[in-house]
């Protein structure tokens, strides 16, 4: 667990679980109580929380991919570049964006007033039905919403992409077939995780308003909100030898053999 990998592996794995927990646990709540109420200091909380836990995850998944470049386009300098020192800064630094990213989102939208009612069509709070309860020309700041969060993850897009890019025409250069294959197997792990986050959060926000209707919004809200933080561990384990044997000896040990 201390080495880089394991690292960010275990900050992504933080992140996941407090995403799934600012959502589930009060949707889950809600539903056996036959309820939907939630306070509005409680709905700022889950907002905050929400986009706190997933600007983090996004701004990890793009440090772990400087991982992946670094042991993969230059191995003799990787305990160089990804010291204990420098990934606690990176791992810090990803925290501290989703920190911010968060706080100025939450502020943002709840200086709103609300005059269209307090219903959400939503099973929890999400800042562009919020905005569509205010009385004030939401589409504004809904647009500035939209321009700031595009452009942070366009960048952290296109670092990931170029990385790729770079780490898979060192890959091709590989004369042996077993040494392309562990290294394209160290890559697709992160590069699932990466499309899996990236392809429904982007149809979730970017979807056409022709297509849009409350049980596709729920079925999204869904797919990008509690699947990704679900499956990751899964992607990641699946492809982890070491793990998976230690997995094997803690189950031996729970259901011995007589």
């Amino acid at each position: 667990l201390h080495t880089p990998m394991f690292f960010f592996l275990l900050n992504l794995a933080l992140s996941d679980l407090g995403s799934i927990c600012t959502t589930v646990p009060k949707a889950m709540h809600n539903s056996l109580w036959h309820t939907r109420v939630i306070s509005y200091t409680g709905c700022a909380a889950q907002v905050f929380f929400f986009i706190f836990f997933l600007a983090t995850e996004f701004s990890l998944l793009t440090v772990m991919c400087y991982d992946r470049y670094v042991s993969i386009c230059k191995p003799l300098h990787y305990r160089t570049l990804l010291g204990s020192r420098t990934c606690a800064h990176m791992a810090a630094a990803a925290w501290a964006c989703g920190f911010l990213y968060a706080l100025m989102q939450t502020a943002n939208t709840f200086s709103l007033p609300l005059c269209h009612g307090n219903a959400l069509d939503q099973f929890f709070c999400e800042i562009p039905y919020i905005l569509k309860l205010s009385c004030s020309k939401y589409y504004l700041r809904e647009l500035g919403l939209i321009v700031v969060g595009a452009s942070l993850g366009f960048g952290c897009f296109v670092f990931i992409v170029f990385s790729y890019v770079q780490i898979f025409r060192v890959v091709l250069r590989i004369p042996s077939e077993q040494g392309q294959h562990k290294a394209f197997s160290t890559c697709l792990p992160h590069l699932a995780v990466v499309s899996l986050f990236l392809s429904t959060s982007f149809f979730a926000y970017l979807k056409p308003p022709s297509i849009s209707s409350p049980s596709l919004d729920l079925t999204l809200s869904v797919l990008y909100s509690v699947v990704p933080p679900a499956l990751n561990p899964l992607i990641y384990s699946l492809r982890n030898k070491e793990l998976k044997a230690a997995m094997g000896r803690l189950m031996t040990g729970w259901f011995p053999e007589h």
